[in-house]
């Protein structure tokens, strides 16, 4: 797959995702076999007022590449100075939010509201890609709700305005993330355009990943939700593109990785905001497994990186002894009231 001048050898990507698809993230994502990773989106009007925070938001790290940095706004000079900016970034590519379904993106006329306004995203993307010195790529949705389905007319009119590529997810706007991506429009613009398309929405297991690229013709997959707490999806995906058997990560694994996951972000974000974002990632890293929903409601109340190693080891220790989900082992130490007990002493420092 090419975008641009750039060769894409494995077309398995990570979607952008706000405050999720951070730089611990991002790295994790990559070390199970994901193709391209994008930033989460930033404002080109904070990247313009030299936001410490946007600013952290943009950088990268060697191991990442390649990698997108994906921009959001509605006024088409602000993107293109911004995205001439990014050029000179090691980043190698730029992408444009036209599908964030937020609401005070959307009041503000921008990501998926630019649908809405064919002419004007037109006018983004082709600023930005006569000022980006880094293949220009656009991701949209359906359309912006279901009496304006028109992402083959937004598609049509990136590649025209200079597009290296499009993503398109295939729900609209009014949808969020609820009920059922239409694969099929995704197909409708995969025949008709020239530049690759990138297919994405509801992805969350390799089968759903050979079912989209078999059903759309698709040249590449974005993964969203599905690697939430699951970079091992990249991985799986690429072992059953190659017809080998797909190997689950262990609970071991998961938790290690969880554990990892929160020392990057420490070192990256420090303690306090490391912990208090990890609570949700656990979460998604526990999902499926014994007892995850008791586990959360002892996640979300942990404050400490100490006390979140230490209830993540004992589950796992637990796990693995067969204790949680009532499991018998004897009639003082099994069951519910002794996981209980033992978590509530880790919260006491016991």
């Amino acid at each position: 797959m090419r975008i641009g001048n750039l060769d894409i050898e494995n077309p398995l990507f990570l979607a952008p995702m706000a405050g999720i698809t951070d730089l611990p993230f991002r790295l994790l994502c990559r070390e199970q076999g994901c193709g391209v990773v994008y930033t989460e989106m930033i404002s080109a009007k904070g990247l313009s007022y030299g936001s410490e925070r946007t600013e952290n938001m943009i950088e990268i790290h060697p191991n990442e590449h390649p990698i997108g940095i994906q921009i959001f706004g509605s006024d088409p000079l602000i993107m293109a100075r911004m995205a001439e900016r990014l050029s000179e970034t090691s980043a190698d590519l730029i992408d444009i939010n036209m599908g964030c379904p937020a609401p005070k993106i959307v009041r503000n006329g921008e990501g998926s509201a630019l649908m809405k306004s064919p002419r004007l995203a037109g006018q983004i993307v082709k600023e930005v890609c006569k000022a980006s010195s880094k293949p220009v790529t656009v991701k949209i949705r359906k359309g912006f709700d279901e009496q304006s389905i028109n992402c083959l007319e937004i598609a049509l009119i990136a590649e025209e305005a200079g597009a290296a590529a499009v993503t398109v997810h295939g729900r609209t706007r009014e949808q969020f993330y609820s009920g059922k991506a239409d694969w099929n429009i995704i197909r409708q613009v995969k025949s008709r355009l020239s530049i690759p398309v990138i297919g994405n929405g509801d992805i969350f297991t390799w089968k759903d990943a050979l079912a989209m690229k078999e059903q759309t013709n698709c040249d590449g997959i974005m993964a969203a939700r599905g690697a939430q707490g699951n970079p091992w999806i990249f991985r799986e995906i690429l072992a059953a593109q190659k017809g080998m058997i797909v190997q689950p990560p262990s609970v071991e694994e998961k938790i290690h990785t969880a554990l990892r996951h929160m020392h990057m972000l420490i070192e990256l974000k420090g303690e306090k905001t490391a912990v208090l974002e990890m609570r949700k990632h656990v979460a998604w890293y526990l999902k499926g497994m014994k007892d995850a929903g008791r586990m959360r409601k002892y996640i979300n109340t942990i404050a400490t990186a100490a006390e979140m190693e230490n209830v993540l080891l004992f589950y796992l220790d637990k796990v693995n002894e067969s204790v949680l989900q009532g499991d018998p082992a004897d009639n003082d130490k099994s069951g519910e009231s002794y996981i209980d007990n033992q978590i509530e002493n880790i919260h006491q420092g016991e």
